[in-house]
């Protein structure tokens, strides 16, 4: 009986004080409203700068994603080092970890005619390996096939927004458009990747890359995409390719041709894997003219690169998350301003209520009933501030979206909000609410 007898004690101090606390916030409303302002402004920066730092991330990792999972891209840099079309189909016989590769062809400004309509597009020249590889489906019609890439087809398919503006929707397969003056029949069109995403795949036209070298009018292939089945795999290619192509053109390093023995680059701890390797010439000294750039080899430059795509998206996320708490540090800093008018105005609080501390301490409240009233009027501050702050972020985050920036409201900004809020808003309430505390009975009487 004397227990319940205590809580229920401890209970009707805890609500009378919550009383109190409440009154004493009501009390003084432009005094609260400006004390809740400053938590409120606090709370909202965090949460928009914050949102529009985790929106800028997702759009750049959602760019990247967009180019395939477990994508190895081989590409060179230097106009002296060039692929065999063979070399690249056949790299998931001789490389453990890869599925698909293809050789990849670009042609830029490329005539393309369509009825009477004329301009200039850029055309991808692939391998029938391409929707596997870049994970990319086809909406409409089929890929074209090996055998076309084989007999340097005069077939095409269509980006999204391409097809779309041909017949206002409706799916151009079976039609024929005019690429370089020859007519090449449409035979799929593939699904849209939206703006900004797959390397802007959805404008261009893809052909096979035989064709697209006929147009080029070039035998060199200067990129191969490979695709790996998951990311360990990739690391696992990335090694093995790593080695071919440094014994080959010798990647790490200034490039140093015929290092790799009989016309052969071996690839060490992958069995008889080997890539074929034509013989380099020796460079016929040209004369020097003024001005020129020096080739890539002369500038200290990689002739070839090769890249893992989930690397680059490892990178851009990182890089990107590090802004994102960057901009929430910055707008924290106005929540400690907010936390220190919380202190400033419970001080003055404080001040001018002694005649009620003294009265209240002369009727019998004991020193932790004053330190939970004031405690619990910072906390109801911080609460308020809260509230209001989330909702002024959300729209405000929501306003910058409505112009076409990424931004979105991030749950983990609102929960570092609201924990930073509520700390500064209980810490900087403790000292006033000692003051208020500690104050003799007698002492704050004679002040009244």
């Amino acid at each position: 009986m004397q227990d319940r007898g205590k809580i229920s004690s401890i209970l009707v101090r805890l609500k009378f004080s919550a009383v109190m606390a409440f009154d004493g916030i009501t009390s003084n409303l432009l005094r609260t409203f400006l004390t809740v302002l400053g938590i409120s402004i606090g709370v909202a920066a965090v949460i928009s700068l914050m949102g529009i730092g985790e929106g800028a991330r997702r759009s750049i990792v959602s760019q990247f994603e967009s180019l395939g999972e477990n994508v190895i891209v081989i590409k060179s840099n230097a106009e002296n080092v060039t692929f065999e079309a063979d070399e690249a189909e056949n790299i998931p016989l001789r490389v453990t970890g890869v599925d698909y590769a293809t050789p990849v062809v670009y042609t830029e400004e490329t005539p393309v005619r369509w009825r009477r309509d004329e301009s200039k597009m850029n055309i991808v020249g692939v391998n029938q390996n391409y929707p596997e590889i870049k994970d990319h489906r086809v909406v409409s019609g089929n890929f074209f096939t090996s055998l076309h890439v084989k007999q340097r087809a005069p077939v095409a398919v269509l980006g999204y927004n391409v097809a779309q503006n041909l017949l206002n929707g409706r799916s151009p397969v079976g039609q024929t458009l005019k690429i370089d003056g020859i007519n090449y029949r449409i035979v799929g069109v593939l699904a849209e990747k939206g703006e900004g995403k797959g390397d802007g795949i959805d404008d261009k036209i893809v052909i096979p890359y035989t064709s697209a070298m006929k147009i080029s009018k070039t035998k060199d292939i200067l990129e191969i995409w490979a695709k790996s089945p998951s990311a360990e795999d990739a690391e696992l290619a990335m090694v093995q390719l790593g080695r071919i192509y440094k014994r080959k053109v010798g990647v790490g390093s200034n490039i140093t041709p015929g290092t790799g023995g009989e016309g052969e680059a071996p690839v060490e701890g992958g069995g008889d894997i080997s890539v074929p390797v034509e013989p380099v010439p020796e460079p016929v000294p040209e004369p020097e003219v003024p001005g020129e750039d020096k080739n890539v080899f002369e500038k200290g430059e990689e002739p070839l690169t090769i890249t893992s795509l989930n690397n680059l998206v490892k990178e851009a996320d990182q890089a990107n998350r590090v802004m994102t708490v960057l901009l929430g540090g910055i707008a924290a800093v106005s929540l400690l301003v907010g936390g220190i008018g919380i202190m400033n105005i419970m001080l003055v609080a404080v001040t001018e209520r002694t005649s009620e501390i003294g009265v209240r301490r002369a009727l019998g409240a004991k020193q932790e009933d004053l330190l939970i009233q004031f405690l619990l009027e910072a906390v109801y501050v911080s609460i308020i501030g809260c509230i209001t702050g989330i909702v002024i972020g959300a729209w405000a985050v929501s306003l910058v979206a409505s112009y076409g920036l990424s931004a979105v409201v991030s749950f983990d900004s609102i929960r570092i909000a609201v924990f930073v809020a509520l700390t500064s808003g209980l810490l900087f309430g403790v000292y006033p609410a000692i003051n208020a505390s500690n104050l003799p009975p007698v002492e704050a009487l004679k002040r009244q």
